[in-house]
């Protein structure tokens, strides 16, 4: 799944462990979504959207990456 994570991020000047921090997951974690090799669960999109202010939609593209 493509997202705009890092692009949110750098938007922010947020760091891969204070958005981690903000949704409570890994630094890793945070990465591995960026990367696209790993998919987050509905609950943790949808905190990592409420994070940048945005809607799921607005950060998560749901065409294969």
């Amino acid at each position: 799944m493509k997202n705009r994570i890092r692009v949110l991020r750098a938007e922010k000047t947020w760091s891969q462990a204070e958005l981690a921090e903000r949704v409570r997951v890994s630094r890793n974690s945070i990465n591995a979504i960026e990367n696209g090799r790993f998919d987050p669960s509905l609950p943790l999109a949808f905190r990592i959207a409420d994070a940048f202010g945005l809607s799921v939609e607005e950060v998560f593209d749901k065409t294969d990456a």
